[in-house]
């Protein structure tokens, strides 16, 4: 949604089928899609699965793939301006990233997420972390700062906050606000000096 109020057509690949996705949707393998059609598009944002680097997935003990490598490699081979956001776990797979925070944008969630990108990237200076948020599992009521995981409260002022009213709990879990793909795709369309 964020490159899209950039001023970018969308269109969104996935293994998996996202009937919620408000755009143009293709399913099938990122990766190979991107070496064959990533050189047909404006720019390329890719978001590689991040339960390779969760710790709640290391909990777990389950394995998972490194894609970040291999993404990163795809776009490249395009020749068009390219980005890759990841958790703050990815940090060392990534090259020189900058962090988002979702305090940066008015939102109510730090949620932050590193972006690794192909063109210069200029970043508000990071806020104070000044609200605590409320833990999972309790009451979250309109104004609380929170932090979406698990089974969050409020789902709909979640949604709200974040400016994805079509997504489901489990999309929210896992989604970039569209402030910060907003301010991504302003940027890959202007120079970065100029963004902020």
């Amino acid at each position: 949604m964020g490159l899209y109020l950039a001023g970018f057509d969308v269109t969104g690949v996935d293994l998996s089928p996202q009937p919620r996705y408000p755009f143009p949707f293709i399913q099938g393998d990122a990766i190979e899609y991107i070496r064959a059609h990533g050189h047909e598009y404006d720019l390329i944002a890719g978001s590689p699965p991040c339960q390779r680097y969760s710790a709640t997935q290391r909990i777990r003990g389950r394995e998972h793939p490194d894609l970040i490598g291999p993404t990163r490699k795809a776009m490249q081979s395009t020749g068009r301006p390219w980005v890759i956001e990841n958790v703050e776990d990815a940090r060392p797979e990534l090259r020189d990233p900058v962090t988002l925070c979702g305090a940066m944008f008015g939102l109510h969630t730090y949620r932050h997420r590193l972006f690794e990108a192909s063109f210069p990237l200029a970043v508000p200076p990071h806020p104070r972390h000044l609200y605590p948020t409320v833990k999972m599992g309790r009451p979250l009521r309109e104004g609380d700062w929170y932090h979406a995981v698990g089974n969050f409260s409020n789902v709909p002022y979640v949604r709200a906050d974040m400016g994805v009213t079509w997504m489901s709990r489990d999309g929210v879990r896992e989604c970039i606000p569209p402030a910060y793909t907003r301010f991504i795709g302003t940027q890959a369309v202007q120079p970065a000096a100029l963004a902020i």
